[in-house]
């Protein structure tokens, strides 16, 4: 890779990268594909090809469901205590590996490195979190029954698929498949194909530290061939998908054909109501930081700002001048504050809708077009603020990249009714010092989430999940979350 020469590789990645082209990793053992199809991985910063991965075919993705089928019954039949001390031994190499697996990950997902890492260290928290919950749940409930004696049993379904996005593969693997682990279910991994390294590395590790072959396997390919054979596989007990709504309605159909449970984690058009009594430099920095992380490949970011009317312009202004001092770079340079979108794809996605916006009659405030990085031939956009009518196309559809919206409104009424104006519904945010406001708006907005005075928070033990065209099925990150993956069994013996 020319990127080696310019940013210094741990000796860890290296070594795991010349392990290429990589297999998926199946009952503690690599499996290669039959058909000797490929994918290449490219790191978005560079250009450059890191591996290749396998693409499997049905027949293979339906053997590694049958590995995780057959593995089951022992993972579960596993004490609370037992199951635990093996996950708890993992998050602990997790937390060692981080700055390996951060690496991997800033490579393959153009993720700024230390955020990358933060990514690691959320995993780790998220999996020692629902250890801690399951063993707290109590399994079986008496039932007060007249003349019987009665009570439900929770119990653990069985091989659990999950289908992941680029965005966030680490961070949203251990949202998915901690707490499905913890109450006792083996696991069936299938990350994007831009982003499968870090997967792969998970599944090495895990046979490491002595998770039992099979409980967590992971399958790479493509969505349309490997995706798709894992979702209509009718061995799988309950399915995860995480994406866009356009492959979540696909994956909500293959598994209502097939009578399987599925929580579907879909896209946002989120609304930042910004009133006139905020501290404005405070809150453009913030927004601004919302908008720029991760390049806006942020399903619950906030794109659509709603601005009063009263200090419009002064907080345009301030979110001119942080997104002009944005420095653009490849992930693993220090210096950088935004990286790449996750490929040319993308790029293009988010430079078309620039465009569109602008031929419907919204005005660029700031930004636009196409960034380069010297000596890169990556994926990078400049951060960008739009600004119009809410019917203007950049302002209704998920466009995934640093693309701000923005609109004014009068009064609270107004700000209310112009948020709840899309087909979404996954997370807003309100900021205002004045608390009854925040609350009244905050609880009037149509959404999974509303946040006050922040965007982007995600504490444990507070359900995330979104309504409406964002998705189904629960959220994630809560004690809601974890009884997901359990079943409710009654028991009962007349008197």
């Amino acid at each position: 890779m020319s990127v080696a020469s310019q940013q210094s590789l741990l000796p860890e990645v290296q070594s795991f990268l010349d392990q290429s082209p990589l297999p998926s990793f199946v009952g503690g053992k690599p499996l290669p594909n039959a058909n000797g199809n490929l994918v290449a991985t490219i790191d978005p910063g560079s250009g450059d090809q890191l591996a290749e991965i396998h693409d499997l075919d049905a027949s293979e993705i339906d053997q590694a469901v049958q590995v995780a089928s057959d593995a089951f019954p022992a993972w579960a039949a596993l004490s609370q205590d037992e199951r635990g001390s093996i996950l708890l031994k993992l998050a602990d190499a997790l937390e060692q590996h981080k700055p390996i697996i951060a690496q991997i990950e800033a490579l393959d997902a153009g993720k700024i490195e230390a955020q990358a890492a933060g990514d690691v260290q959320n995993f780790v928290v998220t999996l020692r979190y629902f250890v801690g919950l399951a063993s707290k749940v109590e399994k079986r409930t008496k039932l007060d029954v007249p003349g019987h004696e009665a009570w439900t049993v929770k119990q653990p379904w069985g091989a659990c698929a999950f289908i992941f996005p680029w965005n966030f593969p680490f961070l949203l693997i251990g949202w998915g498949i901690s707490p499905a682990l913890a109450a006792g279910n083996t696991v069936v991994i299938k990350p994007a194909e831009d982003t499968s390294l870090s997967a792969l590395y998970l599944a090495q590790l895990a046979k490491e530290v002595g998770v039992p072959d099979g409980v967590i396997n992971v399958v790479t390919g493509r969505g349309a061939t490997a995706g798709a054979a894992l979702t209509n596989n009718k061995q799988i007990k309950r399915m995860s998908f995480t994406g866009s709504p356009e492959v979540g309605q696909l994956v909500g159909e293959a598994c209502g054909r097939n009578l399987v449970p599925v929580k579907l984690e879909l896209g946002g058009k989120g609304a930042a109501v910004v009133f006139d009594d905020v501290d404005v430099a405070a809150t453009a920095k913030a927004l601004v930081g919302a908008i720029t992380f991760h390049t806006g490949q942020v399903c619950c970011d906030a794109t659509r700002w709603l601005i009063h009317e009263n200090i419009y312009d002064e907080f345009v202004a301030e979110c001119q001048r942080l997104m002009e001092d944005v420095k653009i770079g490849h992930p693993l340079d220090p210096s950088s504050q935004m990286g790449p979108v996750v490929n040319p794809k993308q790029r293009e996605r988010v430079l078309g809708y620039q465009e569109k916006g602008i031929a419907g009659g919204a005005k660029c405030v700031c930004g636009g077009g196409a960034a380069t990085v010297d000596g890169m031939d990556g994926n990078y956009v400049k951060p960008t603020l739009l600004a119009g009518t809410l019917d203007n196309i950049a302002a209704r559809d998920e466009i995934f990249g640093p693309v701000a919206y923005l609109a004014t409104f009068s009064n609270e009424e107004e700000a209310i009714a112009m948020a709840n104006d899309t087909d979404y519904g996954l997370a807003n945010s309100v900021w205002t010092p004045d608390e009854a406001k925040a609350n009244r708006v905050a609880e009037a907005m149509v959404a999974g989430n509303s946040w006050i005075n922040a965007h982007n928070v995600f504490a444990h033990g507070v359900p995330y999940g979104g309504v409406n065209k964002s998705g189904m099925g629960g959220g994630v990150l809560s004690i809601e979350t974890l009884m997901d993956y359990y079943r409710s069994q009654s028991v009962v013996r007349p008197l």
